[in-house]
C-alpha cells in the first residue's frame, strides 16, 4: 500500500481512508494476499461517467461549432 501512496503528498492512513471510500463506491477492489493488499480499478464501474462525459463532449462540440459559424457570419458581415 504504501508503494501505491508513494507519489501523493499525504501520510498513508490518509491514503488509506480515500481508499476505502472508493471500495465503498465500487470504484476499486482490494485483496490481502499475505502481508500485501493488492487494489485494482474497477473499469465497468467508470462506464456511466465515460458515457455522460462522451454525451456532453458532443453537445460542446455542436455547440462550439455553431458559434464559430455564427462568428465566422459575423466577420464576413463586417467587412462587407
Amino acid at each position: 500500500m504504501s508503494e501505491l501512496a508513494e507519489p501523493h503528498d499525504m501520510a498513508l492512513p490518509s491514503f488509506m481512508e480515500h481508499l476505502k471510500k472508493l471500495e465503498a463506491a465500487n470504484l476499486v477492489t482490494s485483496k490481502k494476499e499475505g502481508r500485501t493488499r493488492i487494489c485494482e480499478m474497477a473499469p465497468d464501474a467508470f462506464t456511466p461517467a465515460k458515457d455522460w462525459l462522451t454525451e456532453q463532449s458532443a453537445i460542446w462540440e455542436g455547440r462550439l461549432d455553431r458559434f464559430d459559424d455564427y462568428i465566422k457570419n459575423l466577420m464576413q458581415e463586417r467587412n462587407k
